[in-house]
């Protein structure tokens, strides 16, 4: 319970450090039903009907319920493969589609989100839908925490295999591009765009925000500088134009 505890208090301080318009996303690949959390809605067995794991996201991240999907509540068939619920058919449609990251068939039984805030289970890691200014204080904040900057690759399609499966397979940060079907079924902004990360890199980057917004201007006070000419800068910005022989005074 004190480590729920602590989930859910950095998910209410990224949700409101970052000004996030929806929740974060706690994310749990389970093996076994056992694993599927109170209260969590099966969409087949508890509505009758079935979502693409895109839905999935959007009613955890804007609606903030905890869902649990297995294979017979899929809509979609690239998360069916991709998250080794089924085994891969070989189509030649689909051959052309798959290219997206796996897990091996049969390791899983199908996945649970829920909002980080008022999470009630273990995650395996965290998904933010975010702009891009949001996006740019998180991988700000792990650059800081990493001494290392963040990589990437990006595929117009399957956002729901490449921000989640290289994430959970190899510990790393991941931005994705949300994919058509975010848009078309999942009302996903054409300004959002998704930071996944281990769950266990969630309290330090937290804490790392918290730092750096104490050490730099908030979004507000930035975005007052626009086009502003001579605009005030930090002290260390003066001793490093001394050293140069610039000018150092605000005009």
């Amino acid at each position: 319970m004190v480590k729920y505890d602590d989930y859910k208090r950095c998910g209410k301080e990224l949700e409101n450090l970052l000004r996030l318009k929806t929740a974060p996303i706690a994310v749990k690949m389970i093996e076994k039903e056992d694993e599927i959390p109170k209260g969590a809605l099966r969409p087949k067995k508890d509505k009758g009907y079935h979502l693409a794991a895109c839905q999935q996201f959007a009613n955890t991240r804007r609606q903030r319920k905890t869902i649990a999907m297995l294979k017979e509540d899929h809509w979609c068939f690239a998360p069916l493969i991709a998250y080794g619920l089924v085994e891969d058919p070989h189509h030649p449609i689909v051959d052309e589609l798959t290219s997206f990251p796996r897990f091996d068939d049969g390791k899983y039984i199908g996945m649970v989100t829920g909002a980080l805030g008022s999470i009630n289970f273990e995650p395996d890691m965290v998904m933010v839908y975010s702009n891009v200014s949001q996006l740019r204080e998180m991988v700000g904040a792990a650059k800081m925490l990493e001494k290392a900057t963040i990589k990437s690759e990006f595929d117009p399609l399957n956002s729901c295999a490449y921000a989640i499966i290289p994430v959970i397979k190899n510990g790393e940060y991941r931005i994705t591009l949300p994919d058509p079907g975010e848009y078309t079924r999942a009302a996903v902004g054409e300004d959002e765009i998704i930071f996944s990360f281990p769950i266990d890199k969630l309290q330090p980057l937290v804490e790392t925000l918290k730092r750096s917004y104490e050490m730099m201007h908030n979004n507000e006070e930035w975005s007052q500088l626009l086009l502003r000419p001579d605009f005030p800068r930090p002290p260390f910005y003066k001793e490093l134009f001394e050293k140069w022989g610039l000018d150092t005074e605000d005009k």
